[in-house]
């Protein structure tokens, strides 16, 4: 449809204005688009004005609509990276089922305590345990923040299963009421845990669909999508709680299938955040994929090949890279001189072993370093299979080789969406001579 036809001047009757004074002529239009027509006029301030005129859409559409835009990022699904859907889909689904074993936990541990759920005592019970023990397990998982920040997929993942751990101590509490504070307390200090690994995960995740910049607003609507199916998990499980949760056996049996669905729905988010940093396991999978085919994959089509569980096991493909040990237990002291003449331009070292390569980085080694260095070591490894020639031999060749193919190889990476300022080895130790 063409813009003209789209958009209808018209002008309001009036006496004639003089040419004077033409700022005194109001101008309004209407616009048509899908069914709905809008009508804009300037107020006397200058002030752009909108008012809806018709709306012919059918009910159903009005109402996706309105929850698009009160549940999704504005302009979505243009605004927003890939998989954002699916992360969202499986999120509701893991936020449902977590309030709902949340009430069944809940009441387990009243019943446990010998209380009867009223307000007052439940207030009680939860100041002693949940801002006592829970506080003492977020202490120590905020020590944890350099692994977060290089493996968000894995610890929001460990943070579900450590919430739904807690969860489960707190489920079985009233099969052994002698034991209510051990197992109330131990629960809630794995529910302290969970609480840190998924809060500081969650900046990181939302990050990779921030397609347009616009963070806040998907941040926002990601919330408001948490609390409308948590709410709805409270109901459904205070409606279970009265129902086929009333007995042991009832609890035991729903909570084992909420914590089953809960677990698998994180499993399901993380499949699909696109992450474009750079860590251990991405810059080994790019390697690999440049090595096999000569192209370097976008973060959406990566997603799917990492490892969420074990993301530190080295990639054979990519040269069985280990990046984090300390320098002296990576490199042995006689081979220190020799390593630094070749690489001496470089902020890496790399050592070969027989099941994998340590690679070393200088403090200050960025995701490009990184990148380097983890070529050398593939090329090295596939040289090291064919040729029969000293060490220092191969890394000198697979170092020239690599200077050869980086430039252009560079270049797909940053063209993908790969940012390369920086690498998120996690706690790994790093030199400076």
């Amino acid at each position: 449809m063409q813009f003209l036809e789209k958009v209808k001047m018209i002008k309001k009757e009036q006496p004639p204005v003089t040419v004077n004074n033409p700022e005194s002529l109001p101008l309004y239009w209407y616009e048509t688009s899908d069914s709905v027509s809008r009508r804009f006029h300037f107020e006397s301030d200058g002030h752009l004005s909108m008012k809806l005129v018709d709306d012919a859409r059918p009910v159903p559409q009005k109402m996706a609509e309105s929850f698009l835009n009160k549940f999704f990022p504005s302009g979505y699904p243009y605004s927003v990276n890939e998989g954002y859907l699916r992360y969202t889909q499986f999120r509701a689904l893991q936020h449902f089922s977590s309030a709902a074993l949340s009430v069944l936990s809940t009441q387990s541990l009243l019943f446990a305590a010998g209380l009867r759920p009223t307000p007052a005592q439940a207030t009680v019970v939860s100041w002693i345990l949940k801002d006592g023990m829970q506080h003492v397990g977020k202490l120590i998982c905020s020590n944890l923040g350099a692994r977060m920040d290089s493996e968000p997929k894995q610890w929001r993942i460990l943070a579900d299963v450590l919430y739904d751990f807690g969860t489960g101590l707190e489920l079985v509490s009233p099969l052994c009421p002698h034991l209510f504070l051990e197992l109330a307390g131990l629960g809630n200090f794995a529910k302290g845990m969970a609480v840190v690994a998924a809060r500081a995960t969650r900046l990181p995740i939302y990050s990779s669909f921030a397609k347009e910049g616009n963070l806040s607003d998907i941040f926002a609507k990601g919330e408001a999508i948490s609390t409308l199916f948590n709410v709805a998990g409270i109901g459904a499980g205070i409606q279970l709680a009265s129902t086929i949760c009333s007995s042991m056996e009832g609890k035991l049996v729903v909570g084992s299938i909420l914590s089953a669905v809960h677990v698998y729905c994180v499993v399901e988010q993380m499949r699909g955040v696109p992450i474009n940093t750079l860590n251990p396991q991405r810059t080994a999978l790019i390697v690999a994929n440049f090595l096999k085919t000569g192209k370097v994959p976008r973060p959406p089509e990566l997603k799917f090949q990492e490892n969420l569980l074990f993301p530190e096991r080295p990639i054979q493909d990519a040269g069985n890279v280990r990046v984090g040990r300390a320098l002296h237990k990576a490199v042995k002291p006689s081979q220190v001189q020799k390593l630094k003449e070749v690489f001496a331009e470089e902020k890496f070292l790399l050592s070969q072993g027989k099941s994998w390569t340590d690679m070393v980085l200088e403090h200050d080694a960025t995701g490009e370093d990184a990148l380097r260095g983890w070529l050398v070591a593939a090329y090295a490894k596939s040289m090291t299979k064919i040729y029969n020639d000293p060490d220092d031999v191969i890394l000198q060749d697979a170092y020239d080789k690599m200077n050869d193919v980086f430039s252009p190889f560079l270049s797909q990476v940053q063209a993908k969406g790969w940012y390369t300022d920086r690498f998120l080895d996690g706690t790994g130790t790093r030199f400076a001579w």
